[in-house]
């Protein structure tokens, strides 16, 4: 586990990205360097019926946030105002190391609809408009890479320290530190 500190908020509410930073800065940093290494990245929501819906989608970390911006009237903004949960996959990126772990992060997206956000927003990033703009409370960050002999899983949720578990191959029981 990290250096002690708890996680930002009770147990189990879901937090902004600054609640990330807040609590784990290192952990933060590596996962949000990860997703900086590529452009695109897969979201997934939940369609009417309850089924998965992967898409894919630009991430953007600002302001101490995780904003998610898409098209105006896309399946996934539409899910999204539905049902509010999600899960951003970043883009593994070509080959098979998965070179700075392989990162998700789990939540609630709240849409946006305060103008002055949204023009702050739009005059930095320069979306297509219109679109729709979400800004992620989380509940859940994982990260797993590989530290040889060991695949490394670190996960973090709000009001909880950072977990660390190391497997190898051979172990019938993960280490957890």
């Amino acid at each position: 586990m990290s250096a002690g500190r708890a996680g930002s908020g009770a147990v189990g509410r879901p937090v902004g990205w600054a609640g990330v930073l807040a609590a784990e800065p290192d952990f933060a940093r590596r996962v949000a360097d990860r997703f900086g290494t590529f452009k695109h990245h897969i979201l997934g929501t939940l369609r009417k019926d309850g089924s998965p819906r992967l898409s894919g989608l630009e991430a953007d970390f600002r302001y101490g946030e995780l904003w998610l911006g898409m098209m105006s009237g896309s399946r996934k903004a539409l899910d999204l105002r539905r049902d509010p949960r999600f899960s951003l996959h970043a883009n593994p990126g070509a080959g098979t190391d998965l070179a700075g772990g392989d990162v998700r992060v789990s939540g609630r997206a709240v849409e946006v609809t305060d103008p002055g956000v949204i023009a702050r927003y739009a005059a930095e990033v320069r979306p297509p408009e219109p679109f729709h703009l979400f800004r992620a409370e989380l509940t859940e960050v994982v990260r797993t890479s590989v530290e040889d002999p060991y695949l490394v899983l670190e996960s973090w949720r709000p009001g909880r320290p950072l977990r660390t578990v190391r497997r190898g191959s051979e172990d019938a029981t993960p280490r957890v530190d």
